[in-house]
Parts: structure tokens; C-alpha cells; sequence
């Protein structure tokens, strides 16, 4: 294991000792939510609080940590309750004695309250970025873990909300953070055209989602989508931007459908908001979402929004307003409000212009980072 020197000295909450937090995310890759611990502990580290990072060896997470200076710390945090990971959690919160121990990931989560309730040491804040049914772990697990063992939970949207108060959770312990965007990093993605690159002419219209091919993402849902389109639309290009377990599946269908080059998969991509501002218009056909921090980019990237209406979703994209909205896994719902922004794009523009002004009011990282820091204000005072 490896540590970073703590950031103590950086400062304090005026007339009392400097903020200790620790936070834990277990994932192996690079997604929303990290990047949103990310932001974070950026924030609080600004703030003059003390940060400590906690993840997988090699993982992502404690590699963005470190290059952006921040201090991590190396643990094997494999399962839920690994007795293991779970000694040496203690051992780190005896060391570093944090008044915050803060899960941002699910195993995290299990991990984090075991190890902080077994030393008696920080108050235990979990953030919940889906809108899964809490009981989709065993349910002697899940009641172990949302039951007991937690502070405060940090929802993400009022869909995970509702989700966690449905399936038993307290209202009372639910804390509404949502997530935050990097309104002036966006502001200066740079725009190019990738036509050259994927054999687009001048003429066609692109379409796009970028996302993570988990189930719940549901690109097929577009690829099915992309006949009707064809049908009336017949130059558009369909651009599928991520990678992950059902890229395959996904890539079977729009084979079997004939898709040939008007659909392109072009894997992991790190200029993925550039592609997002290049896109005319921005598909998310989730079947499950907790929120949807690229809905979020591409309302302040100029790019007009269709999206299904699940999850924290209708919060960002608000139908006919911020952007257009589709029952979730209905490929004739989708087609259809894309072929009607196709088709006017005074309409796109006007409903890019209300979402960009949505996410400046209520959605910057600075906005995510103070609702956070006065969460955890509240439990220490």
C-alpha cells in the first residue's frame, strides 16, 4: 500500500481544527461517478479541508487523485464485506482519525460503515448515484447496509430519492446533492469536425450517445430506432461512443438490421465532449439513470437533447422545455424526436438554450461541492 502526505495545514473551518475526510471508491475503471469524487475532493481540498483518497491498486480513481495532487492511498477493496479490506480501512481511520469517511461507490459503501462503525471512528456518508432497487443485493446485505451502518445518504436526483424511500430507506437520512458539471471546462471544450475521421460527408446529420454499454444504457434501443430514421432521413449518421460488457450484443443488432456505415462504434474516446458539441443532436435511451452528468454537458456544449424519461432524467431534461423526452425502450418514440429536431432547428436551439440555463442555475460543481460540504457541517455540529 502507498500514502500521500495528508493536507493538513491547508487550513480549517474558521474557530475550529481542520476538516478530516476520507473517500472511498472501489471501481477498477473511470465513469461518472468517480469523476464526481473527483470534483469533490477538488472542491473540499480548495476549501482547506483535509482529503485522503482511498482505492483499488492501479485503479483510475487513485491515479486522477494523484496527478491532480491529491493524496491516495492504496488498498485491495475486493467484495462487499471482505474481512480483509475491511482491518486495513481500520487501520487507515485510526491513522488518519477522519471526522468524514465518505463511500462513493457500492462496495464502498459496505466496506466503508463496517470499518467506521467496528473502530468508532468518523461519521459514515454514502452517495447514491442510481436509481437500482437497493434490494437488488441480497436482502440480508442491502438491509444490513441502508439500515445500519450510515450517517447520511447523499442521493443524486429526486429519482434516486424516491427509489431509496420506496424500498425503506428513511426519508430523513436522504440528503438531495445532485451532480455538477464543469461549467468553464465545458465552456472551452474546443469544436471540430470528425467527418474526415469517420467518412462523414459534409451533408449528413450526426447523431450521438456516449455512455458506458452497461444493460441499463440501452443503446440498442437506438440502434432499433435507426431504420425509422433511414426511412426519412436517409443520409443521418448514427455515432455509439463508449465500451464496455454489451457492445458486442449492441454490435450484432446493428448488424443484423444492415446498419453498414451509417452506424459507427468507435470505442473509448477521451475527447468525448468534443464529440458531444460536434453532434447535432445528443441521445441517452437509458432504462435506468440516476442523473446523467453528459445530458448535463450537452446542455452547456450547445447540443439538443433526447432522452428517455426514467430515473433522475426528467429533472434535466424537461420535456419540451430543456429537451425532448421518450418513453424508455421504445425505438418509434425515439426515432420520432429525433427526426423532429432533424427537422427544426430553431426547436433544438431553443430547448438547448433553457437546459444550458437550467445547469448554470443548479448544476455546477460548485454547486455539488457546497450542497456536500453543509451535509456533512450538518452531522458534525
Amino acid at each position: 500500500m502507498s500514502h500521500g502526505a495528508h493536507n493538513r495545514g491547508i487550513g480549517c473551518i474558521p474557530g475550529e481544527r481542520v476538516l478530516k475526510t476520507v473517500h472511498i471508491d472501489t471501481e477498477r475503471t473511470w465513469r461518472g461517478g468517480e469523476q464526481q469524487a473527483l470534483y469533490l475532493a477538488q472542491g473540499l481540498a480548495r476549501r482547506s479541508i483535509d482529503v485522503t483518497m482511498v482505492g483499488n491498486p492501479g485503479s483510475p480513481f487513485i491515479e486522477s487523485a494523484r496527478r491532480d495532487g491529491l493524496p491516495g492511498f492504496e488498498l485491495p477493496l475486493r467484495g462487499a464485506l471482505n474481512p480483509a479490506a475491511v482491518f486495513q480501512l481500520m487501520q487507515l481511520f485510526r491513522d488518519i482519525r477522519p471526522d468524514i469517511v465518505h463511500a462513493h461507490s457500492a462496495h464502498a459503501h459496505a466496506l466503508g460503515a463496517l470499518a467506521g462503525r467496528l473502530s468508532g471512528i468518523g461519521r459514515i456518508v454514502v452517495s447514491r448515484r442510481v436509481d437500482f432497487s437497493i434490494h437488488h443485493a441480497p436482502l440480508r446485505l442491502s438491509l444490513l447496509k441502508y439500515r445500519f451502518g450510515v450517517d447520511r445518504f447523499i442521493a443524486i436526483s429526486e429519482g434516486v430519492k424516491a427509489v431509496m424511500i420506496r424500498d425503506g430507506v428513511p426519508a430523513d437520512k436522504i440528503d438531495l446533492v445532485p451532480s455538477g458539471v464543469d461549467i468553464e471546462m465545458l465552456e472551452a471544450t474546443p469544436t471540430r469536425d470528425f467527418r474526415s475521421e469517420f467518412g462523414i460527408p459534409e451533408s449528413a446529420p450526426v447523431v450521438g450517445d456516449v455512455a458506458h454499454f452497461g444493460w441499463h444504457k440501452a443503446q440498442e434501443v437506438l440502434v432499433r430506432a435507426c431504420p425509422l430514421i433511414w426511412e426519412q432521413e436517409p443520409e443521418t449518421r448514427v455515432i455509439l461512443v463508449g465500451d464496455g460488457g454489451e457492445r458486442a450484443k449492441v454490435e450484432r443488432i446493428a448488424h443484423a438490421i444492415g446498419a453498414g456505415h451509417r452506424l459507427i462504434f468507435t470505442g473509448h474516446r477521451t475527447d468525448a465532449r468534443e464529440l458531444i458539441r460536434w453532434f447535432d443532436i445528443f441521445v441517452m435511451c437509458s432504462v435506468l439513470e440516476g442523473l446523467c452528468t453528459s445530458i448535463l454537458d450537452a446542455h452547456i456544449l450547445g447540443t439538443p437533447v433526447v432522452a428517455s424519461d426514467v430515473g433522475g432524467i426528467p429533472e434535466i431534461v424537461k420535456n419540451e422545455e430543456t429537451g425532448l423526452l421518450v418513453p424508455p425502450q421504445d425505438p418509434a418514440s425515439l426515432a420520432g424526436a429525433i427526426l423532429r429536431l432533424l427537422r427544426d432547428r430553431h426547436l433544438g436551439a431553443r430547448l438547448n438554450q433553457a437546459g444550458r440555463s437550467l445547469v448554470m442555475k443548479r448544476y455546477s460543481v460548485n454547486a455539488m461541492v457546497e450542497g456536500t460540504l453543509a451535509v456533512y457541517r450538518r452531522l458534525l455540529h
